[in-house]
C-alpha cells in the first residue's frame, strides 16, 4: 500500500497493479450462452435486418424501460440522430453540456444548432431555469441528460417544454434500470435513448435504442433506421442504415441477463469507495438517491484542487502510472470543445467547475473490494500529500529534457474510450 509520495510509481516506486485496471470493462455475462445465441444465428443464417435476436432484445429493453416500444440501433449516436429526424426538429436544440459529444454531434450533423445551458451544481444535470432562459423563437426541443444515471429534473423540464410548445427528449445513455418517482427511466418526455456500448452497464458491443410509448414515432424510427423502408418494403422517406445486428443483440441479451447481478456489484463497489475515501478533505464521492434505483455504472469523485493542493489531472496521471486507468466524464464539457467552442462561445460556470473536478474510477464486475482498497490507498497517498506531490512533479518536469510530442491517440488500447 502506498503511504508516502516516494512510493508512487510517478516518482520511481513500483506500480500498484501489474495489469491495467480500467473504467468500463465490458459486462459479458455467460459466455457460453452468448456463443449459443450466436451459433443459432449462424445456423439460421439470419445475421441482420431485424432478426429474432434483435426483436427479443427490443422486447427485453422495453420491459426494463416500462414502455411499449424499443427500437434498437447500431449505436446510440445513431439512435439520437434518428430521434431528431423522426421528431422533425428544426433550428435550436437546448441541451446539457455535461455529456459526451455525441448528444450534440447527432444534432449538428442534421443542421441543428446545439444550445448549451448551465447545470444544477447539486446534480450535474440541466438546470430547468437556465433551459427556459435559453428558449428563443428558433428552439424546437430540449434534450436533457440523466448524468451518470441520475435522473434530470423531469417534472420541471416537462413544464418548461409544455409552456413553450417544445419537444422533450432525454439522453438516457447512462440510466438503464434507474427510476424517477417510482417509474422506470425510459417513459418520460417524447422518447429516451439508451446506450449499449461496450463500456455501459449492459453492452451489445456497440448499440443503442430509442424507447417510447408513442407508437407512431416508433414506426417512423423503424423506417428511418432501415433506409426509410415501410412495412411493404418500399421507400417511404429518406432514411439511413442504423440497424442492430444479430451478433450485437446476442451480446445485448446475454449482458442484460447479468444486469441485476452487475448492478448489485456496482452498488457494493460504490459503497466501498465511499467508505475508503471518507474523511479525505477535498475529495467527494458522488452518491445517488437509493429511491432512484441507481445502476452505479460510474464511480465518480470530485477533486477540489483548492483543498487538496493537487489538480484532478495530476491525480489522474499519478493513478495511470500505477496502472489505474481513470476517465474524465465529462471533461472538457461539450461547450468547451470544437466546433462549439468557436461557433457559439459561452461561459457556464457551474459546468466548468464540475468538468474541472470530475474523475471516474474503475468499477464493474471485474473490480473487487481488494482492488478498491488499493486504488483508494493511492488516492489517499497522493491527495494527502497533494502540495508535495504537485511541487515534486513540477520540479521533475522542469528538469526533464525536451522531447518530440508523443503520438496522440484519441482512444486507449482495446477501444476502452467511451463511445455511444
Amino acid at each position: 500500500m502506498k503511504q508516502k509520495f516516494d512510493d508512487l510509481a510517478l516518482f520511481g516506486g513500483p506500480a500498484e497493479f501489474p495489469q491495467p485496471l480500467c473504467v468500463g470493462r465490458p459486462t459479458v455475462g455467460d459466455r457460453s450462452r452468448f456463443l449459443e445465441r450466436l451459433n443459432g444465428a449462424l445456423d439460421e443464417q439470419w445475421l441482420t435486418n431485424g432478426g429474432p435476436l434483435v426483436r427479443e432484445f427490443e422486447e427485453r429493453v422495453a420491459e426494463v424501460a416500462g414502455t411499449r416500444n424499443a427500437v434498437a440501433t447500431c449505436n446510440a449516436t445513431m439512435a439520437l440522430q434518428l430521434l431528431y429526424m423522426a421528431t422533425e426538429l428544426t433550428g435550436e436544440v437546448i441541451m446539457s453540456p455535461m455529456t459526451y459529444v455525441a448528444t450534440a454531434h447527432a444534432a449538428r450533423i442534421l443542421g441543428l444548432t446545439p444550445v448549451f445551458c448551465d447545470i444544477d451544481p447539486a446534480t450535474g444535470c440541466l438546470d430547468p431555469r437556465a433551459a427556459e432562459a435559453a428558449v428563443t423563437s428558433r428552439t424546437s426541443a430540449i434534450v436533457p441528460v440523466h448524468l451518470w444515471g441520475r435522473p434530470s429534473a423531469i417534472d420541471e423540464l416537462e413544464k418548461v417544454a409544455d409552456r413553450h410548445g417544445l419537444r422533450l427528449l432525454f439522453d438516457a445513455a447512462h440510466a438503464l434500470g434507474c427510476t424517477y418517482q417510482g417509474r422506470p427511466i425510459g417513459g418520460f418526455g417524447g422518447a429516451e435513448v439508451f446506450s449499449f456500448h461496450a463500456t455501459k452497464v449492459v453492452n451489445s458491443f456497440e448499440g443503442g435504442a430509442v424507447v417510447t410509448d408513442d407508437d407512431d414515432l416508433a414506426g417512423r424510427l423503424r423506417s428511418l433506421r432501415s433506409f426509410g423502408f415501410g412495412p411493404d418494403g418500399n421507400s417511404q422517406r429518406t432514411g439511413t442504415n442504423a440497424k442492430m445486428s444479430e451478433a450485437a443483440a446476442a451480446m445485448g441479451l446475454t449482458s442484460l441477463e447479468a444486469f441485476g447481478e452487475t448492478v448489485l456489484h456496482n452498488r457494493a463497489n460504490l459503497a466501498h469507495y465511499a467508505a475508503e475515501l471518507a474523511g479525505l478533505d477535498g475529495v467527494q464521492v458522488v452518491t445517488y438517491d437509493e429511491d432512484q434505483s441507481p445502476n452505479c455504472q460510474y464511480v465518480v469523485v470530485k477533486v477540489d484542487e483548492n483543498v487538496t493542493g493537487i489538480h484532478r489531472d495530476l491525480l489522474m496521471r499519478v493513478l495511470a502510472e500505477e496502472n489505474i486507468v481513470t476517465q474524465r466524464y465529462f471533461s472538457p464539457a461539450c461547450h468547451q470543445v470544437e466546433p462549439y467552442r468557436t461557433e457559439r462561445p459561452v461561459e457556464l460556470p457551474h459546468t466548468e467547475r464540475l468538468a474541472d473536478q470530475v474523475l471516474a474510477l474503475p468499477t464493474g464486475p471485474t473490480v473487487s473490494a481488494a482492488d478498491i482498497r488499493r486504488v483508494c490507498a493511492v488516492v489517499r497517498c497522493a491527495v494527502g500529500q497533494g502540495p508535495v506531490v504537485t511541487d515534486r512533479f513540477r520540479q521533475e518536469a522542469d528538469r526533464a529534457p525536451v522531447r518530440a510530442p508523443a503520438d496522440d491517440r484519441s482512444e486507449p488500447p482495446q477501444g476502452r474510450a467511451i463511445r455511444r
